[in-house]
């Protein structure tokens, strides 16, 4: 994948006071060298377009911070548009550093507009935009932001994500078409038959999984307790997952689960989404390839596993919604009292599955790419921590107190037609989202 590169474009014009405006310019190289893994900055301030498009000349940025260090005009920012016309751009204006009755100092702020106005002009997907000085903490938090959304979006375009058979009936909200995911996201999107996977699972003999039932053992509270052929047949499941995801490069998995995997092996395929999710590939349950998306955002994002589950409960006192699902969570989120612990599925009373309460955190973000009734993507973002309890019901589970109205929150998703399955994300990536949001042209509701 390509490196990521950060572009930093100090433009202005050589009237206005350049003491200070050399010393802004000096303070936002400092700041974006420390928020920017890779950022390419100027040796001088770009106060010309002569300027401005020799240092253009060597660069491939990903993200464009574009800042007035003075006053400049709208020709600026067509330059930097016509070369680099889909490349996300945040417009940073500088504050004045003196108001003394004198000398306008920098003048940023009016060359925001005339940049803003070129932008507007230029492309239709919206741009980032922050006033302030490199040294305040919001700018540095912003570009911080920026930067991380930035980079996501790069990612996703190296995503390979698999479809594994088809959604059960009534839960069309999960399927992807190849195109969609594509055009949109930049994900390339691959589907494969549940019984491929089923009859590769069947050709394993007990020796050739031991490793995988060992690792799975090692992660889990009581496997040793599942029946001897559900335990045998899960291993034999979760070497054919691990084994098709490795040889064909997959990132995120989106598999089919009932009736299937009950009727056709006997055993569930819950623990092996489990296992994925905690090896790092974001794995969902009843072929939701969205909910897949959203948990490999959310997985980029945080640095861990995500939940995946639905709604179930609304406690307006305590102002807290569960969620909940059947046993796919990944093994490191359950609770240290309790560990991953093996079960068996709620409605079908076959394992393994997982039956555990998620751990605390002071900090997560409820998140899901939806569709609207007209079939335009959109983004659902809610903030909130999760609050330390036991399983709320068999399964897995994990109670969110929300930093909204909960209430509002329930109201407001099933008025609104959002879809039943959600990512539970264990970070603060409220910004980030809405910002990576914004990149691909897709509305967001946040709460």
């Amino acid at each position: 994948m390509k490196k990521f590169q950060t572009a930093y474009l100090p433009i202005g014009v050589p009237t206005f006071h350049l003491e200070s405006a050399q010393k802004e310019f000096e303070k936002s190289a400092l700041l974006l060298r420390s928020v920017c893994g890779n950022v390419a900055v100027p040796d001088e301030m770009l106060l010309s377009l002569d300027k401005l498009n020799a240092f253009m000349d060597g660069i491939d940025p990903d993200l464009i911070v574009l800042q007035n260090i003075t006053f400049a005009n709208a020709a600026y920012a067509m330059e930097v548009l016509r070369r680099f016309r889909d490349v996300p751009i945040l417009l940073w204006t500088l504050r004045e550093p003196v108001i003394d009755g004198g000398r306008l100092r920098l003048n940023s702020l009016t060359g925001a507009y005339s940049a803003a106005n070129a932008i507007k002009q230029m492309r239709k997907e919206p741009f980032e935009y922050i006033f302030g000085s490199p040294d305040e903490e919001k700018v540095e938090r912003k570009i911080r932001a920026t930067v991380r959304a930035a980079e996501l979006k790069l990612k996703l375009r190296s995503l390979k994500l698999a479809q594994v058979g088809h959604t059960p009936q009534g839960f069309g909200f999960g399927r992807a078409m190849d195109l969609d995911m594509l055009e949109k996201f930049g994900v390339r999107l691959e589907s494969i038959e549940a019984r491929e996977l089923i009859e590769k699972a069947k050709s394993y003999t007990d020796e050739e999984i031991e490793k995988y039932l060992r690792d799975a053992e090692s992660r889990t509270v009581g496997l040793a307790d599942t029946p001897e052929k559900n335990r045998l047949d899960f291993a034999r499941l979760y070497r054919a997952y691990a084994e098709y995801v490795k040889t064909n490069g997959i990132g995120a998995l989106a598999s089919r689960c009932w009736p299937d995997f009950f009727v056709s092996y006997g055993t569930p395929v819950c623990a092996v989404l489990a296992m994925l999710n905690d090896l790092g590939i974001a794995s969902s349950g009843e072929t939701d390839a969205w909910g897949a998306l959203s948990m490999y955002v959310g997985q980029q994002l945080s640095g861990q596993p995500c939940f995946f589950g639905d709604p179930v409960s609304l406690d307006e006192e305590e102002n807290t919604i569960s969620f909940w699902h059947c046993g796919t969570a990944a093994c490191s989120l359950a609770r240290k009292d309790t560990g991953a612990v093996i079960g068996e599925h709620c409605n079908r009373h076959i394992g393994p599955t997982l039956e555990f309460g998620c751990k605390a955190a002071p900090a997560v973000t409820i998140f899901r790419i939806g569709r609207d009734a007209d079939g335009q993507f959109r983004f659902f973002i809610a903030s909130g921590e999760a609050l330390d309890k036991p399983k709320q019901f068999l399964g897995t589970s994990l109670v969110v107190k929300t930093a909204d109205s909960a209430e509002k929150i329930i109201h407001n998703t099933v008025e609104d037609g959002w879809e039943p399955h959600y990512a539970v994300i264990y970070a603060d990536a409220a910004d980030e989202l809405e910002i990576l949001a914004h990149m691909l042209d897709i509305k967001a509701q946040r709460f």
